[in-house]
């Protein structure tokens, strides 16, 4: 089922030539035969027929009714943040994008009280939601780059008890191996320029939502200050989507020999995979997730001197601030993706020096672990 959405979702064919791959249409604007009389399309920002198409397929993969795509994935969490009434409180899980983490921080922290939390920890979150009554609740599952699992299931219901809506972060897992409003989220987000793209060519966000009143708050907010995603980006994401189904299964397939390799390794202190029995919520990641995907986490014996040795001798992983692409990439997250954290909150939740983060791709599996095998060696 997942191959075949991937395939048609958002494809039908052109209806004015029959094209089976629909044009792009790469214009800013739209003639109208009258004043205010038009074919549903007016400006580029508002509304663009590939746009269209790609949140018709985000909506179908992600199992919701309403889907918004816009130019990153800090654009789509900046409109949700612009959704919510001045002096808000939002209750966000302590192990988060550093993006996220700077955005709420350095930005939003006039508007709105944000308070972090391990969302994990029902109990820990029950007595946030109690004492803090948020107006939202964030989370990321897997987080990143720690990769805790949050069990779906009970922290929505936690949060719906207190009047608190739930936005998941889905973009770890894309829609083929998570689907978080299935369990009751209010609104699931995605970096599209990871896993839904797939080929590190396009930068890009989504919001889905089954409320109509949400939806059509965000578009307003969308379509007032600007983020939509262009034309172009969007087909080029069209085009990543058809294949989406079958590079997970790859991802899934690599990420778990890359775990289990690493677990043995004698340079290697800790790995982090949900699909591990290792893993602390393995169990909870088994009945949630169809699969764990291609994020590794792992712990290098020494410190910040043998972790940078180790990523300047990586050959087929490349070291880049990314993630999803067919290709495979390594992260120092403490001083590339998650740099604008304080050393002080990194070290408290468990973000060290010696953290590395892989992107497994999906490359032949032998030269994969060959590369991690000579890297750590040296």
């Amino acid at each position: 089922m997942n191959s075949t959405i991937c395939v048609h979702a958002g494809g039908h064919p052109d209806k004015e030539t029959g094209a089976i791959m629909p044009p792009i249409y790469q214009t800013s604007t739209y003639v109208q035969e009258s004043p205010g009389v038009h074919r549903g399309y007016e400006y580029t920002r508002s509304h663009n027929p590939t746009r269209t198409r790609l949140e018709e397929a985000l909506s179908e993969l992600e199992g919701g009714k309403y889907a918004l795509s816009t130019a990153s994935g800090l654009s789509a969490e900046m409109l949700i943040m612009h959704s919510l009434e001045k002096g808000s409180k939002v209750l966000c899980g302590d192990d988060v994008y550093g993006g996220t983490y700077r955005l709420f921080n350095k930005v939003f922290s006039s508007l709105h009280d944000f308070s972090f939390v391990d969302t994990t920890n029902l109990n820990l979150v029950e007595e946030n939601l109690k004492a803090l009554r948020p107006a939202m609740l964030w989370l990321e599952t897997p987080s990143n780059p720690l990769l805790k699992v949050t069990s779906l299931k009970e922290v929505i219901a936690l949060a719906h008890k207190y009047q608190c809506r739930v936005v998941v972060d889905n973009t770890f897992l894309s829609p083929i191996l998570q689907n978080p409003l299935k369990f009751g989220a209010d609104i699931v987000l995605h970096s599209l320029t990871k896993y839904i793209n797939g080929h590190s060519d396009v930068v890009g966000g989504a919001m889905m939502t089954n409320c109509k009143e949400t939806y059509d708050k965000l578009f307003f907010l969308q379509n007032a200050i600007g983020p939509s995603s262009s034309p172009f980006d969007s087909w080029l994401v069209l085009r990543g989507i058809k294949t989406l189904s079958l590079r997970m299964k790859a991802h899934c397939e690599n990420g778990l020999k890359v775990a289990s390799f690493l677990e043995k390794h004698s340079n290697v202190e800790k790995v982090l995979y949900p699909f591990l029995p290792s893993h602390p919520q393995h169990s909870i990641a088994a009945e949630q997730m169809k699969g764990a995907g291609g994020m590794v986490t792992f712990f290098m014996k020494g410190g910040l001197p043998e972790a940078r040795r180790f990523l300047e001798k990586c050959k087929i992983f490349s070291l880049a601030e990314s993630l999803g692409g067919v290709e495979s990439m390594v992260d120092h997250p403490a001083i590339m993706t998650h740099a604008s954290i304080p050393q002080s909150e990194r070290e408290k939740i468990g973000l060290t020096d010696n953290l590395v983060r892989l992107s497994v791709g999906i490359e032949d599996i032998d030269d994969i672990l060959n590369d991690l095998d000579n890297a750590l060696k040296k």
